[in-house]
């Protein structure tokens, strides 16, 4: 795994009973240190730079990714980075 440098704190993580029913615990570790390290995985360009100004003004960050399944899933830090969840997107 390759070490990535943290951009901000996550927190407290949290996942959902169903994301951690579905998803591999490796990607979601994996993704977590893509989400910490600013990689927003496969968000859209307009989420991607929300989230390069929610980085710099405080605000709450989401990153989607797939696992080796092909299950899509969000992470969420919320903007006082107290908390990050992992879920699906019925989740939410």
């Amino acid at each position: 795994m390759t070490s990535t440098t943290s951009k901000f704190p996550l927190g407290q993580t949290c996942i959902t009973p169903a994301a951690q029913e579905t998803l591999n615990p490796m990607d979601i570790v994996r993704s977590l240190a893509r989400h910490a390290g600013g990689d927003w995985g496969e968000c859209g360009k307009e989420d991607w730079a929300e989230n390069e100004l929610s980085l710099k003004e405080g605000f709450r960050l989401f990153s989607v990714y797939r696992d080796s399944r092909g299950t899509r899933f969000w992470i969420i830090t919320e903007s006082d980075r107290s908390v990050t969840t992992i879920l699906l997107p019925e989740d939410y």
